[in-house]
C-alpha cells in the first residue's frame, strides 16, 4: 500500500512541477504512519519540503498535490491537509482488503524485492579462532551475522557468508601447551616449562592452577574439553608423546577438534559458511609483506625502538599503531589489513564485518588503512554488538572465558532448543546488551515465551485449514473469494500490519538491523493469536460460505507473512504445537 501511494503522490508531484516549468530535483517522497489513528493511514510533509524553492506557501502546494491526486486511482478514500502543510492519507477500505489477494498472490515470496540488483556483498561473522567452543557471545554474533545475510538475500543481493579464522599464533602455542600439560597430568607428571618462561617470561607459566599441583600454561585454556582431547591422544598414543612439543601435534589435534566442535554448533544453529579464509594463508602467500610495501611507499609506515608503525595520525586518527613488533611478530592490526584488501580485490560490492564491542577500536584503523591504499572504503562498513549476560532467577550467571566457566552456545541450545535460542538472541538492538533470561527462553508456555507465542500463531493457521478439511471446505485460492468481508476493525488493523511488512523488511535490511523483525512478528502474533481466541466474535468457519472464504484467505495471508518473517529469523515455522 505505502509504495503503491509512494507512486501515485510522485506522479502528482511531476505534474505540479512541470504545470511550474520547475528545473529544481525532485524530493524523495517519505510517508509516515500517524501516531494517532484519526490522522488517517499515512502523512507526508512533502508540500513543506517544496516551500521554499517553489516560493509558495506549503498549504498552497499541498492543496495543489490533494487535487492532483484525486482518489489516486481508486486507492484512497481522503486527503486531508493538516497544520502548516500536512499531506493527511486515508486510504479506501477496498484498498486494505484488496492487500489480502496480493499477499495470496506472493505466498512466502511476499516481501521480497530485487532492489539489490544482484550485487556482491560478502558479510563476515563469527570468526572466532579454534581455542575453544563458541560463548554466547560468538552465538549472537553469528545469529545476528545470518539474519543480515538472510534479509540481503530476500532483498536480491548475493551474499557470501564468510568465516575469518588463524590456526597459529600465540594463541594456538598456548592451546598446544595447555593440552600437553593436561596430557602429563593425566600421566601423573608434571609439566616443563615452555621455552618463552625458561627465557625468563614468569608470566608465560604458573605452579598451579585451581590447587592443582601441575604446572600449567599462565593464560592457558583450562575447560574440560581441553581435558578430554589430552585423554584422547592418551588413548591412542599412550605416553610416547612424552617428548612431543606443544606445539606440534597436540596443537594440530586440539585445533582440528575443536574446529569440528564449532562447525557442528553452527550447523545447529543452520548456518553454513560459504568461505573459510585461514589467516596464515595470508602470510604464505605474501600478502602481509605486500601491505607493509604498499604502506610504505605512501610514507604510512616508520620504524621507531625496533618496530613498525603505522601513520595512522596521517589519516586523521589520534595516534598511530604499532603493526610489527620489535620482536618481528605482526601485530592484529596488520593481517586485519592484509585482509581487507584481499576482499576489496575479490570484488565485492559491498564489504560488511559483523563485530563483538571489543574489536571496535580496531575498526577504524582498517578502514583508514584500506582507504590510504586507494581502495574504496565506503565499501567497508561495521556492524557491531555489545556482549550478552545470562540471568536465572533474576540473577546475572557469573562466567570467566579464561577458567572456561562460560555457558557455551551448545549448552544454551540443549536447553532451550535452536528457535528459542535463535529468536532470543535476535530481538534486542545489535548495540544494545542482551540480557538472555534463562527461565523465560526455558518455558514452554507460549503465551509467556515470545518465540513459541510467534509460532503458536503460525501453527493455529494449519489447525484452523485442519478443521478447514474436516468440514469439507477448501482453502481458497489467491482470488477465489471477496475479501471486501473482512469488515470487522480487528481484521483491517491485521490487514495494515501484514502490509507493513515489505517496508520493514527493506528497511532492517539497509540498516542491518534484523531486531525488527523480531519486533514485528511479536506484534502480528499480538493481533493474530487474540483474534483466533474470541471463536464467536471471529469464527472462521461458519454457514455463510463468503464470509468463511474472506476469513480462511485472512488465514493464509497471516500465516505467508508469519513464515516469512521467521524465515528471516531463521526459526522454524511449525504447522502444530
Amino acid at each position: 500500500m505505502k509504495e503503491a501511494l509512494t507512486r501515485q503522490i510522485e506522479a502528482a508531484l511531476d505534474g505540479l512541477l512541470k504545470s511550474r516549468s520547475e528545473s529544481i530535483e525532485r524530493p524523495s517522497v517519505e510517508l509516515e504512519v500517524p501516531r494517532q489513528a484519526e490522522h488517517g493511514d499515512f502523512s507526508c510533509n512533502i508540500a513543506m519540503l517544496l516551500a521554499k524553492p517553489l516560493k509558495s506557501k506549503p498549504r498552497e502546494i499541498a492543496d495543489d498535490l490533494r487535487e492532483r491526486l484525486a482518489d489516486a486511482e481508486g486507492l484512497l478514500e481522503a486527503v486531508e491537509i493538516a497544520g502548516p502543510g500536512f499531506l493527511n492519507f486515508r486510504l479506501k477500505q477496498a484498498s486494505w482488503q484488496g492487500l489480502v489477494h496480493e499477499i495470496l498472490r506472493a505466498g512466502r515470496a511476499y516481501g521480497t524485492n530485487e532492489s539489490g540488483e544482484g550485487a556482491s556483498v560478502q558479510v563476515e561473522f563469527v570468526s572466532a579462532n579454534p581455542t575453544g567452543p563458541l560463548s554466547t557471545g560468538h552465538g549472537r554474533q553469528a545469529i545476528l551475522g545470518d539474519c543480515i545475510a538472510r534479509l540481503l538475500e530476500r532483498m536480491g543481493y548475493q551474499v557470501t557468508r564468510e568465516y575469518y579464522f588463524n590456526d597459529g599464533g600465540r594463541q594456538m602455542r598456548v592451546l598446544g601447551e595447555s593440552v600437553k600439560a593436561r596430557y602429563l597430568e593425566e600421566l601423573g607428571r608434571a609439566a616443563p616449562p615452555p621455552p618463552e618462561a625458561l627465557a625468563g617470561d614468569e608470566s608465560a607459566w604458573s605452579e598451579s592452577v585451581d590447587g592443582l599441583p601441575v604446572a600449567f600454561p599462565r593464560g592457558g585454556y583450562q575447560g574440560e574439553y581441553i581435558r578430554e582431547i589430552a585423554k584422547g591422544l592418551l588413548s591412542e598414543h599412550g605416553d610416547r608423546l612424552l617428548e612431543e612439543p606443544g606445539d606440534g601435534l597436540f596443537r594440530e589435534v586440539a585445533q582440528q577438534a575443536i574446529f569440528e566442535e564449532i562447525n557442528r554448533t553452527l550447523e545447529a544453529l543452520g548456518i553454513v559458511f560459504d568461505v573459510y579464509w585461514n589467516e596464515k594463508s595470508l602470510y604464505e602467500d605474501g600478502k602481509i609483506e605486500e601491505v607493509v610495501e604498499e604502506l610504505r611507499t605512501r610514507g604510512l609506515v616508520y620504524e621507531k625502538e625496533g618496530a613498525v608503525w603505522l601513520a595512522a595520525t596521517q589519516l586523521g586518527l589520534d595516534r598511530d599503531r604499532v603493526i610489527v613488533k620489535s620482536t618481528g611478530e605482526p601485530t592484529y592490526l596488520l593481517p586485519d589489513i592484509a585482509y581487507h584488501r584481499e576482499k576489496f580485490a575479490r570484488g565485492f560490492d559491498g564489504i560488511i564485518d559483523v563485530q563483538g564491542a571489543d574489536h571496535v577500536e580496531q575498526f577504524p584503523f582498517v578502514r583508514e588503512a584500506i582507504r590510504a591504499l586507494d581502495l574504496n572504503s565506503s565499501r567497508l562498513e561495521l556492524v557491531m554488538h555489545q556482549f550478552v549476560t545470562i540471568t536465572s532467577q533474576g540473577e546475572k550467571v557469573k562466567q570467566s572465558t579464561r577458567k572456561a566457566t562460560f555457558i557455551t552456545v551448545d549448552e544454551l541450545v540443549d536447553q532451550v532448543g535452536r528457535d528459542v535460542f535463535r529468536f532470543f538472541m535476535i530481538e534486542r538492538k545489535a548495540e544494545g546488551h542482551l540480557d538472555f533470561d534463562l527461565d523465560l527462553a526455558r518455558d514452554q508456555n507460549w503465551r509467556k515465551n515470545p518465540a513459541y507465542y510467534v509460532q503458536y500463531g503460525h501453527a493455529r493457521t494449519y489447525g484452523i485449514e485442519r478443521k478447514a478439511k474436516e468440514a469439507g471446505v477448501r482453502m481458497p485460492a489467491p482470488d477465489a473469494f471477496d475479501a471486501g468481508r473482512l469488515e470487522l476493525p480487528e481484521e483491517l488493523e491485521l490487514v495494515r500490519k501484514l502490509g507493513e511488512f515489505p517496508e520493514l523488511v527493506g528497511r532492517a535490511a539497509e540498516t542491518r538491523e534484523p531486531h525488527h523483525i523480531a519486533y514485528f512478528l511479536r506484534d502480528l502474533a499480538g493481533l493474530w493469536n487474540p483474534y483466533i481466541q474470541d471463536g464467536q466474535r471471529h469464527r472462521v468457519l461458519s454457514d455463510d460460505q463468503s464470509l468463511t472464504a474472506a476469513r480462511l484467505g485472512l488465514v493464509l495471508a497471516v500465516r505467508h507473512v508469519l513464515a516469512a518473517g521467521l524465515d528471516v529469523l531463521g526459526v522454524s515455522a511449525p504447522e502444530a504445537m
